[in-house]
């Protein structure tokens, strides 16, 4: 009995495994800092095209492909999601070394949009192949791998074009072979029995209650405890009822939707969630357009036919220090229900002036230092915001609202793109964009600013009035020895 807990528990060992070093290779692209100078220079493409008719079309894509493949990740058991997303990844870059003109490159955006849907297959996968006491340590592992990867990345593909002199052909011909390596690997990933929605039943029936218990259950209102045990019990009583057969399939996901729709009204029912949850969706997007146009910015500052180019360098050193700012967060000892929100609006306030910097200088090492200031305050904020929401979640309501704010934060991001960016819209220039951008983060910390000021003079406030209220007793305990020495006095 001992040898066959040794050997399940050492059963994570291999999907982790397998899982990092697809991390690595899916994340090994070193041509992707210099995609539009590779797309001007090579492709012969403007910056206009690039800007308002190209890259545009990776958002629209998004939006469209993240609600239907985020329930079918889960429904099929996210492994058939990951082998989808190695096949989109190598017609992307097959599109883009061989492919020519405004068109393919919109059809190869439009790849690298269901690439970026399916993503979310990676992270959630590991979940549902270990057991939960290995939780915190696999996620450390695959998120890691994921950042080394991205530094070394950035870092060879910047060494191979200052020093070597290598073409940006040649560098996306190796990123096609790192993404080949990934694919194979993603072929030998065991196929998981349960996943976190539709074939929790499954997992409920093959493993302990009280393992399955600690998966789902966390520091809830008696309520969500509630709903999150309900449904093991309901599904246990027609479990002999149920032949195989498509019929059986619709209600069960019926039932997933009906719960998954309780779940985030009673999240979102939480203040403080509701709260984190908006600067994380307004944030987000914001974050996601600055990133996907900062190189066109980059190539307008300095064009890359003209001027070297080191965005190589500058995301390496911006990955390094996202990590950074992302460990620091777990040292920080702060009461974060109390000043939370005032280091959103302050850090927003940050990333508004560095967004004001990059659009009125025309220096492009101003602009590195920018965008490197601004992407470190975005990654500590939402690391914050990450586990400020975890804790107070399950790991199945964590994973719902996760998904629903990255959901909101697309849409919003449509928004812009189609009001900004769009030829069919205003289709600014990349300058004027980012006066916009900034602007938008201004609003961002004007909102937190102002609500995190009305929470701190309410608090304050409040502890005037139990002081108030403690006063009287103490004046009156004053009180008694003062009566004895009027009495001796009058006696004497």
């Amino acid at each position: 009995m001992g040898c066959w807990k040794q050997e399940n528990s050492s059963n994570w060992i291999f999907p982790t495994l397998l899982l990092c070093i697809y991390g690595f290779f899916y994340m090994m692209k070193p041509s992707e800092p210099f995609l539009t100078p590779y797309l001007t220079v090579d492709k012969n493409l403007t910056i206009d095209e690039v800007t308002n008719k190209i890259f545009p079309v990776w958002t629209y894509s998004y939006l469209v492909l993240l609600f239907p493949v985020f329930l079918i990740t889960d429904y099929v058991r996210y492994k058939p999601v990951i082998i989808l997303q190695g096949i989109s990844f190598l017609t992307t870059w097959l599109l883009l070394l061989f492919a020519r003109g405004v068109v393919p490159m919109q059809l190869m955006e439009f790849c690298y949009g269901l690439v970026t849907a399916t993503e979310v297959a990676y992270y959630a996968y590991i979940y549902s192949v270990v057991s939960t006491e290995h939780y915190q340590r696999v996620t450390g592992y695959c998120r890691s791998i994921t950042l080394v990867a991205a530094t070394v990345a950035a870092v060879l593909g910047q060494l191979l074009v200052s020093l070597a002199h290598v073409s940006y052909f040649y560098l996306n011909a190796i990123t096609l072979a790192s993404l080949a390596l990934a694919f194979a690997c993603s072929l030998f990933l065991p196929m998981p029995q349960k996943s976190m929605f539709f074939h929790r039943k499954e997992a409920a029936d093959n493993g302990p209650a009280p393992h399955r218990a600690r998966a789902t259950l966390g520091p809830q209102e008696p309520r969500g405890h509630r709903e999150d045990t309900e449904p093991p019990s309901e599904d246990t009583t027609p479990r002999h009822e149920q032949p195989p057969g498509w019929s059986q399939s619709r209600p069960r996901a019926l039932r997933v939707l009906v719960q998954l729709s309780k779940d985030l009204r009673e999240c979102y029912s939480s203040r403080k969630l509701l709260y984190w949850s908006l600067w994380w969706a307004l944030a987000t997007a914001g974050f996601n357009q600055v990133v996907n146009y900062i190189q066109v910015l980059w190539d307008f500052r300095a064009p890359s036919h003209s001027a070297a180019v080191y965005n190589g360098a500058v995301e390496a050193i911006a990955t390094f220090l996202s990590a950074i700012t992302s460990l620091a967060v777990g040292y920080m000892k702060m009461n974060w229900d109390l000043f939370g929100e005032l280091a959103l609006g302050i850090f927003s306030a940050m990333d508004a002036g560095c967004l004001f910097l990059m659009h009125f200088t025309a220096n492009i090492w101003e602009c590195y230092a920018g965008y490197l200031i601004f992407k470190a305050c975005y990654m500590l904020l939402i690391t914050i915001a990450t586990f400020q929401i975890a804790v107070s979640l399950s790991m199945e309501r964590y994973a719902l609202m996760f998904g629903f704010n990255n959901f909101l934060a697309l849409v919003l991001q449509t928004i812009i793109t189609v009001v900004v960016v769009d030829s069919k819209g205003l289709g600014l220039d990349i300058v004027t964009q980012f006066l916009i951008y900034g602007s938008y983060f201004a609003v961002i910390a004007g909102i937190f600013l102002l609500r995190s000021i009305c929470v701190l003079v309410s608090v304050k406030c409040k502890r005037k009035v139990l002081r108030f209220c403690k006063a009287p007793p103490s004046l009156a305990e004053q009180r008694p020895p003062r009566e004895p020495a009027a009495v001796c006095a009058t006696r004497l």
